[in-house]
């Protein structure tokens, strides 16, 4: 008697643990998991190209670093050459500079844009 309930027992067991693995199987493989299973893969990878990419970066810029010093050591460069200072543009017109043209005062026989 115990053993037929000892055999029945595993039986139910080896039966929930077949089910349970079975539907867990399937939830995987229902549409919606494999497109974002294929998402989340396709964002680890675009991931460690980008971290690629970027340690090839610098990589080449420490690279260039070097070179561009080296060949300043070999031709006696030593300074950082003289930038021009940048252009300003004044926010608002200045009206005292004899330069300055007001472009509602011209009057251009051609102008089209006056009242008739």
């Amino acid at each position: 008697m115990f053993r037929r309930t000892f055999w029945f027992g595993t039986g139910v067991a080896a039966g929930v643990w077949a089910t349970t693995k079975v539907n867990r199987k399937l939830r995987q493989l229902t549409p919606e998991n494999l497109a974002a299973q294929a998402a989340n893969k396709a964002i680890e990878t675009g991931q460690r190209l980008r971290d690629s990419a970027v340690g090839f970066a610098l990589d080449v810029r420490a690279g260039m670093a070097q070179r561009e010093a080296e060949l300043g050591e070999a031709l006696g460069i030593h300074a950082d050459p003289e930038l021009p200072a940048p252009r300003r543009y004044a926010a608002i017109e200045n009206r005292s500079n004899p330069r300055f043209v007001d472009r509602d005062r011209t009057t251009d026989p051609y102008n089209r844009n006056e009242d008739h």
